[in-house]
């Protein structure tokens, strides 16, 4: 019963932000970051937002750093990565190189408060998983499906 008060206390204090800044709406954010999982007990709710939408950028960073750099891939990844064209490859430097951009900002919001900057960011990071969601779902189903044209298995070193 506590989650659901924070849940619906958190929409509340939401709602007061979307309407002063143009955030936004509550239930796209969350199905896109999981904001539910922020605690409203806190003088700065936009930053704790913007924290816990940041820990999805970091997330997908490291993913794509693990597919255009490979060097320290887990072993299952390698099959998958081979199957990526390079179209696929350049798709993914893009979208890396954009959300490396947006870990930089992260930084300096850290170091800098500002409840207008936090906005900026939150919206901004909104309308680039929109933009890339597209993108990456194609270069995922790639790497999971196997791309338009087999690409032809070479033994591995044991066989």
């Amino acid at each position: 019963m506590e989650d659901k008060n924070n849940l619906d206390e958190l929409k509340k204090q939401y709602a007061m932000f979307k309407e002063k800044y143009e955030l936004p709406e509550f239930s796209e954010l969350n199905e896109i970051f999981d904001v539910e999982e922020v605690d409203v007990e806190t003088d700065f709710l936009l930053r704790k937002i913007r924290r816990v939408v940041s820990e999805r950028i970091v997330g997908y960073l490291r993913f794509f750093e693990i597919i255009l750099n490979p060097a320290n891939a887990p072993m299952f990844a390698f099959k998958m990565i081979k199957k990526l064209e390079e179209k696929d490859k350049q798709n993914l430097t893009d979208i890396y190189e954009r959300l490396g951009t947006l870990e930089f900002e992260l930084v300096k919001l850290d170091l800098e408060y500002s409840e207008e900057k936090e906005v900026e960011f939150i919206k901004k990071v909104h309308d680039v998983f929109l933009s890339l969601r597209k993108d990456v779902l194609v270069v995922v189903n790639t790497m999971l499906n196997g791309g338009g044209g087999e690409k032809k298995e070479r033994g591995s070193y044991l066989g």
